[in-house]
């Protein structure tokens, strides 16, 4: 019956060929509501430095953006949940419609979350529909990249199938992209205090026109062929989500295709675009519309590589970007983002150099989440959580009373620092001030903003190295007849978790060390496991449809 399945696959594709006009159809349609639903899922975290005030009342600024990525982190811990669901749908139903309902799914969750009134409307409340709303979301693109890579795959003759598929990789950090230019068009429309109070909600309430215009397109897509053939010849799944895990050579298959493959790519992903979006506008200070600018610039320009990638995967095969992309990306990973420090806020890093700040006191250690738990912080811990807030490195000394210095000198410790967060952030920054410490936001010289902008295009070509071919790869991983759920599953699992959870994990790291360089190396760690496995589990040479491991 595999041989079967197979069979059909290759005589659908033989069969008759899609022309270049419907190739078209099928990439743009796919590839725009791709985009779309991205740009659904990333608004979120591009407008996160002021979701933390709307929806969340707590005076400690690292807690409330900690807050903001562990709400963020929950649409991707449903993702996995979602691929189950979805891709059951998928395998069963169709490819067609699974996704069409997936992407209204996250339309309608995404207008929604510019609609909730704010914390200090409606208390606790309002945090906790902004999380069922990023549940619905974490469980519409579980569906959505699934659908749209295996609906462009199987329309894709097989020397063309990296090239075509490529168009959804790139549709990612497309999303991300028009996530930056709404935010920017809305900021230039929008006054900014008018912006920061109510105009933050308009990104947010695109979402409707957004997906009118992707159910215009997707409403005009024929079914997949391949799953067509399946469906007429009686070989789709009975149960996708059983046959995923018991197919043979499915479990090998899955365990590569999470952490050799989704734990990589979604890493290294999230790396180049969110974390460097944290650390450029909250560690190193930068004017925030200066941030966006360069975010637009590298993610629009870095979009190229991942179809290069593609393309050059349908040559060389798809192991070999993957394995180079993870092994540049463990050299190279801090080398980037140190050069960006030392171009974002030059002044900062000099200041630290110069005058390097050591804290001294009893049980030196930072409880990032103590006020959400109403936990007792130390006093000493309570001083090291407001120089991480601003980007502050430090070093801690254990002593019997708490002192602070900075190059030698003493720093005075204020008497009502340590009952008001405010009031010790504000002394701390003043005091490092006169050290030639600068906390204004900065706009780097010209020079130095095309450097950033290199910088996260290496980022970028990195990303896209272990992003661009993963579609057609998943695609020929798995047999056609549960490939939906089987490619789903284990990408959502890595995304969701691996890659969802990093910016929270990164920033509890770094909230814990005062080291704003520290929360890379979970990333670091995620890539050096998963090329192991990629070495490993993946097959070299060049590319082919689904073969069965066995006779």
């Amino acid at each position: 019956m595999t041989a079967t399945t197979a069979g059909t696959e290759a005589g659908a594709l033989a069969q008759r060929e899609p022309t270049a006009k419907e190739i078209r159809l099928v990439v743009g349609a796919s590839s725009a509501g791709t985009i779309f639903e991205w740009y659904d899922f990333f608004i979120y975290g591009t407008l996160a430095y002021i979701l933390k005030d709307a929806f969340y009342d707590v005076d400690d600024p690292t807690l409330g953006l900690l807050l903001v990525w562990s709400t963020f982190a929950v649409g991707f811990a449903f993702r996995p949940i979602g691929a189950v669901l979805f891709g059951y749908l998928g395998d069963k139903l169709g490819r067609k419609y699974t996704f069409l309902v997936t992407v209204t799914l996250m339309g309608i969750a995404t207008a929604g979350v510019g609609l909730i009134p704010t914390v200090d409307q409606i208390g606790i409340v309002a945090p906790i529909i902004v999380i069922i709303l990023r549940v619905l979301q974490g469980l519409a693109l579980g569906g959505e990249y699934g659908g749209a890579a295996i609906y462009v795959a199987e329309h894709a003759p097989p020397d063309k199938r990296g090239y075509y598929t490529s168009f959804i990789q790139a549709s990612v950090v497309g999303g991300f992209v028009l996530s930056i230019i709404v935010v920017l068009l809305c900021r230039l429309i929008i006054p900014e205090e008018s912006f920061n109070d109510w105009g933050w909600r308009v990104p947010f309430l695109l979402s409707i026109l957004l997906l009118a215009i992707s159910l215009w397109m997707r409403f005009k897509l024929s079914e997949s062929p391949v799953f067509v053939a399946m469906k007429e010849a009686g070989e789709t799944a009975g149960n996708p989500f059983i046959e995923s895990f018991t197919y043979p050579g499915n479990k090998k298959r899955i365990f590569v295709a999470l952490f050799g493959v989704a734990g990589i790519l979604t890493t290294i992903w999230y790396t180049a675009f969110f974390s460097s979006l944290s650390f450029l506008k909250g560690d190193m200070r930068l004017d925030e519309l200066t941030v966006e600018i360069i975010l637009l610039i590298a993610g629009a320009l870095s979009m190229g590589f991942y179809i290069l990638v593609g393309k050059w995967s349908d040559r060389i095969g798809r192991k070999r970007p993957i394995i180079i992309g993870a092994l540049l990306s463990l050299v190279l990973l801090f080398p980037i983002f140190w050069f960006m420090g030392s171009l974002a806020n030059p002044g900062l890093a000099d200041a630290a150099e110069r005058n390097p700040v050591v804290v001294t006191g009893q049980q030196c250690v930072t409880d990032p989440f103590a006020e959400l738990f109403d936990r007792q912080q130390t006093d000493c811990g309570k001083v090291l959580g407001s120089l991480t807030s601003s980007g502050v490195s430090y070093t801690v000394e254990q002593g019997d009373t708490l002192s602070l210095t900075v190059g030698g000198a003493p720093v005075a410790i204020g008497d009502t620092w340590m009952d008001d967060n405010s009031a010790r952030t504000e002394g701390l920054q003043a005091a490092l001030t006169q050290s030639g410490f600068d906390f204004s936001r900065q706009v780097p010289p010209l020079i130095n903003i095309i450097g950033i902008i290199a910088a996260l295009m290496m980022l970028g070509g990195l990303s896209a190295l272990t992003y661009g071919s993963v579609a057609a790869l998943l695609s020929e991983m798995f047999p056609p007849r549960i490939r939906y759920s089987s490619m789903s599953i284990p990408y959502h699992i890595g995304a969701g978790y691996l890659g969802g959870f990093l910016p929270l994990i990164s920033g509890i790291i770094v909230a814990s060390t005062g080291n704003v360089y520290s929360g890379l190396w979970y990333t670091w760690g995620v890539v050096a496991f998963g090329v192991i496995v990629a070495w490993w589990g993946l097959s070299g040479g060049p590319p082919k449809d689904f073969e069965d491991d066995v006779s």
